[in-house]
């Protein structure tokens, strides 16, 4: 699995796909950037700040974005009719796909790190309030965490939609909705706790100074272990699933008629 992983890592570099998803963590900064202009007697600070990069990536930005990735990252073994030629060496496809999976893990922790970078860099633009080490740290810590409990929460979908071929466009779709209905999941607290998606913030303390935020941290584990228990549930079906190409009908050759 350790050679699997390391040559998934070496794969990356040939995905330009990885860029999008950079760039989709800069457009996450720059929406809250952008809300900062309302005037509606909100009071800007750094951690505040912060908090509404996180809002933004988990209810619009990484959910869409990871599946995305993931997808891609999956698919290309068929798009490039590589996947045959795996099957014939000693590994499964079950195996090849965990390989995957924990390179997305990976893959999201380094998304969560740029997204961190992104919101440092733009308060020092900015110039919020309350600005220090601590609230820097927190800030990375925060971010880079709840993008790997996303990243688990999205991957019950990853899984299903690797048995479909080319099925990682209707994945990223079906991950912009269920991350979109976090908002409406925050409504409850119970709901919220429940939900994957908003289980993350959860589990990373997500305003927890506020009197009004009530977190019931083991409903969040259990959420989120319960999403990566389905996953596994998927992959390990799968063993022999592997995504199967339509064949083609061929033309009948037309004969002309006469002479």
């Amino acid at each position: 699995m350790f050679r699997m992983v390391k040559t998934e890592i070496w794969k990356l570099k040939r995905y330009h796909m990885i860029w999008a998803g950079i760039l989709l963590m800069l457009l996450s900064v720059l929406l809250t950037i952008f809300s900062t202009t309302a005037i509606d007697g909100t009071v800007w600070t750094f951690p505040f700040f912060a908090e509404q990069v996180i809002k933004n990536n988990v209810t619009t930005i990484f959910p869409m974005c990871i599946a995305l990735i993931a997808g891609y990252i999956i698919t290309r073994e068929e798009k490039d009719d590589t996947l045959k030629s795996l099957m014939t060496v000693p590994v499964s496809y079950c195996d090849l796909l965990w390989g995957k999976l924990l390179v997305c893990a990976l893959l999201s922790l380094f998304l969560g790190f740029v997204s961190a970078v992104f919101t440092v860099i733009a308060n020092l633009l900015m110039g919020f309030p309350e600005f220090s080490i601590t609230a820097i740290l927190q800030t990375f810590i925060q971010i880079i965490l709840n993008c790997l409990f996303l990243y688990i929460a999205v991957m019950p979908i990853i899984a299903i939609t690797a048995r479909i071929s080319n099925g990682h466009m209707i994945g990223t779709v079906i991950a912009f909705v269920y991350g979109y209905c976090g908002m409406f999941a925050t409504g409850n607290a119970t709901t919220a706790d429940i939900y994957p998606v908003t289980a993350s913030l959860g589990l990373i303390n997500y305003r927890s100074y506020d009197e009004a935020v009530h977190w019931n941290i083991p409903i969040c584990f259990f959420s989120i272990l319960a999403a990566f228990l389905i996953s596994a549930v998927f992959v390990f079906t799968a063993a022999e699933g592997a995504p199967a190409k339509v064949p083609k009908k061929q033309k009948k050759a037309i004969t002309k008629k006469g002479w």
